[in-house]
């Protein structure tokens, strides 16, 4: 057993650990992913990411039916906004996807795609919870909006370092 950081005791495997656990891994993944990127607008992008990643563990650390959640510390839709925003800009630069696309090509691109998985795994879990507590809706549209922002990342970044977009026949 283990608390939360509302003090409620659950089970180490708790779904609830795994969820910020996972949240934990990627924003780590995210932090090394911004060591290899160069450009300045997707690097403060990553650091907006990180933080909002914070925010995310900490509503994963609590049970909301038994602790009122600080308001200022949940996603807003402009959070969501942001990202879409962000997808939309960096994939109309991209040449248009003729089919499925191997996670590689450059350095960074492979790291993106390392965080773009361990970000769908964290959905899952995080979806997986939300089946027994309530979690809010705009923290499960970051999530998925968030694995789709990591893809163009990594599509981005495999053409800006000259790599090869490996495209499956």
């Amino acid at each position: 057993m283990t608390s939360l950081a509302d003090g409620v005791r659950v089970p180490k495997t708790h779904p609830r650990l795994e969820s910020y656990g996972m949240i934990d891994e990627l924003n780590a993944f995210i932090g090394l992913l911004a060591t290899s990127i160069e450009d300045t607008e997707i690097l403060d992008l990553l650091s907006f990411i990180q933080v909002k990643l914070f925010t995310v563990g900490a509503y994963l650390t609590i049970n909301p039916s038994k602790t009122v959640y600080q308001t200022e510390n949940r996603l807003m839709d402009e959070c969501i906004k942001k990202i879409e925003n962000a997808i939309d800009l960096i994939d109309c630069a991209l040449p248009k996807m003729k089919s499925f696309v191997l996670p590689r090509g450059s350095h960074s691109a492979a790291l993106a795609h390392v965080c773009r998985v361990v970000c769908r795994r964290a959905e899952r879990m995080i979806f997986r919870l939300s089946e027994t507590e309530k979690i809010e809706p705009t923290l499960l549209i970051f999530i998925n909006r968030l694995s789709d922002l990591l893809f163009v990342i990594a599509r981005k970044e495999c053409l800006s370092k000259k790599g090869e977009e490996i495209f499956l026949k």
